[in-house]
């Protein structure tokens, strides 16, 4: 019995990237100290790899890279999901 297959999971990654996407920085991610203006820059020749600030730069890449495919990914799922649910 297996409750947990690879559509499920398939799901649970896309709607995971899904509320990546969405989250507004304004409103959410700055009051958390999250937003792009929290992660100052290193200087020059330093790199700054700090958790945070891999979090910071993995959300602004989610929502910056991803926006436009999850659209089209999002629009198949739901169709195959009316069609064959």
């Amino acid at each position: 019995m297996v409750l947990f297959g690879l559509g499920k999971l398939f799901y649970v990654i896309l709607l995971l990237i899904n509320a990546v996407a969405v989250l507004s920085e304004e409103r959410f991610l700055g009051r958390i100290g999250f937003g792009k203006n929290a992660n100052e820059a290193p200087a020059f020749g330093q790199e700054e790899s700090t958790a945070k600030s891999k979090v910071i730069k993995l959300i602004g890449a989610v929502q910056t890279l991803l926006r436009i495919p999850l659209i089209g990914i999002n629009i198949l799922v739901i169709i195959y999901e009316l069609l064959l649910g």
